[in-house]
């Protein structure tokens, strides 16, 4: 369950993102420091050097996508539209189901990578808040060698 003050944070930076006319290094490092929970260790072994390139070179739309990359892997991204001189980017767990079943992580911003870390803080604020799933499958344990199948057929 996400909490009040991580909430606050995530609020927080996504106001900052949505009034910014433009990505800088100091506004990407915001949003890893506060939203992301995996980069701290994975910068301590080596694995964000990619990121850190990225944000050197400027290259924002490229860096926020490897940043959802690294720091959750279990969201892809849905769309980019360009319309109305804005562009929308849409996450989600399940890219294959159908838009209107799709819970997906959507966001807006003239500027496309302000528009995905959007979408990425989004994306954290319905994973810090989402339950934990529980199976509907129930578990069954192996079977001892002779199996007797009940059903009624008749």
């Amino acid at each position: 369950m996400i909490g009040a003050d991580q909430a606050m944070d995530l609020d927080r930076v996504d106001d900052e993102l949505r009034r910014a006319p433009a990505l800088a290094p100091d506004l990407f490092g915001k949003v890893i420091a506060s939203t992301t929970v995996r980069f701290a260790l994975l910068a301590k072994s080596g694995k964000t050097a990619r990121i850190d390139r990225l944000i050197e070179a400027g290259a924002w739309t490229d860096a926020a996508f490897a940043l959802i990359e690294l720091e959750m892997p279990a969201w892809t991204l849905r769309r980019v539209i360009r319309g109305d001189g804005e562009w929308l980017c849409s996450l989600s767990r399940q890219p294959n189901l159908p838009m209107t079943l799709d819970d997906a992580a959507e966001a807006r911003h003239e500027v496309l990578p302000l528009a995905i870390l959007r979408a990425f803080v989004e994306a954290r604020r319905r994973s810090g808040a989402a339950p934990q799933t529980i199976s509907a499958v129930p578990r069954v344990r192996p079977t001892p060698d002779q199996s007797i199948c009940c059903d009624n057929f008749a």
